[in-house]
């Protein structure tokens, strides 16, 4: 929009006017992203899915020197066996669970007052008036809910998969055709590789540390004798993908249970501190030293992520808030328009691209 450069208000006018223009393109693209969430969540899981296929694929040829179809054909069998298996431990289970509820719901008021001698009993009143009101039936539906409704897309994830794998290195030479100079094809080539850079590390360490968290967990409820000892170590597991408050409630529910289910106080103590201890310690110390700086995200930025997905897709969009982000700050990094964007999105200023040794 031009503007007379004697007129003061001009400026103030342009960016009124870009600011109207970003809230609508803002806008359209929520509406577009909850309308389609049926499209584009299948999509978005099978984009991760062949990100974290490539990585183990690429660590087959790196520790096996075989041929890369092979490498591909252990990737795809490795990653869509284990993501079948968690989906349907989780699919199976969640009808005993559901069932289960309404009897935990009714043994709940008794188990609380086992801890009134620990915790004093205002606590405990606010236990009682505050964990008792939930719909426990309908928080167990919701979260087991999405695990059986992935198993239900899982063909659909598995042909996405299989599509994308095949055209994996013909699609990489469509975007540089499509480049309407040499210098916008090196620059999303560029682009393409460090979002697949962050994202198979990110996927492929949080996977190491949720399997390594959920084998000692399960490991510690089978130890104790808690029911369903299976599904909350396959949730566990689910649970560190999803970034602040995951492993917390990782820890929550089977605690709970551990109430419930048995007479003394010991195994819910057991699992508070034993595994929340474990949560934390892999949370803070473990989880920061294998990812590094190679997300370099605020942490503003990972807690706003995680209230905007799911509210956007719901559960599933907390399991996939911090990849999308990433994606959307190496986006960012890349658009000169943007950058200023990406700067303040990071937790210290500097962009990947900005340091050649971060990657």
């Amino acid at each position: 929009m031009a503007y007379d450069s004697n007129d003061p208000n001009g400026p103030i006018r342009l960016s009124l006017s870009a600011m109207r223009d970003i809230a609508i393109v803002l806008t359209l693209a929520i509406f577009a992203l909850y309308a389609g969430a049926g499209f584009l969540i299948p999509l978005t899981v099978a984009l991760l899915v062949n990100v974290l296929i490539i990585a183990v694929s690429d660590r087959v040829v790196a520790w096996a020197s075989v041929p890369v179809w092979l490498a591909n054909l252990a990737g795809i069998t490795v990653v869509l066996a284990g993501l079948f298996m968690i989906m349907f431990v989780l699919g199976n289970q969640a009808t005993q669970f559901a069932r289960a509820v309404g009897t935990y719901e009714s043994q709940f008021d008794t188990a609380v007052s086992r801890i009134t001698g620990l915790v004093g009993n205002e606590v405990t009143e606010f236990i009682r008036d505050n964990l008792i009101s939930i719909d426990m039936s309908l928080v167990a539906r919701t979260a087991l809910g999405s695990a059986t409704s992935l198993l239900n897309q899982f063909l659909l994830i598995s042909l996405y998969v299989a599509f994308l794998m095949a055209e994996r290195l013909a699609f990489r030479n469509k975007i540089r055709l499509a480049a309407r100079s040499p210098e916008l094809g090196a620059e999303l080539a560029s682009m393409m590789d460090a979002i697949s850079f962050s994202l198979q590390r990110y996927v492929g360490v949080k996977t190491f540390i949720s399997a390594l968290t959920a084998a000692i967990s399960y490991a510690v409820f089978r130890a104790l004798g808690l029911e369903y000892a299976e599904t909350w170590a396959v949730l566990t597991f689910a649970l560190n993908f999803i970034p602040s408050i995951g492993s917390i409630i990782a820890v929550i529910f089977p605690a709970l249970v551990s109430l419930v289910q048995f007479e003394s106080i010991g195994p819910f103590l057991v699992i508070v501190f034993g595994c929340g201890t474990l949560q934390f310690a892999i949370g803070n110390f473990v989880d920061p030293a294998l990812l590094g700086r190679s997300l370099n995200m605020s942490t503003f930025l990972v807690i706003l992520a995680l209230t905007f997905w799911s509210t956007v897709w719901g559960v599933i969009g907390a399991f996939l808030s911090v990849p999308l982000t990433v994606c959307i700050l190496i986006v960012f990094s890349h658009v000169p328009a943007l950058r200023p964007v990406a700067i303040l999105m990071s937790l210290d200023g500097r962009l990947s691209d900005d340091d050649p040794d971060a990657r």
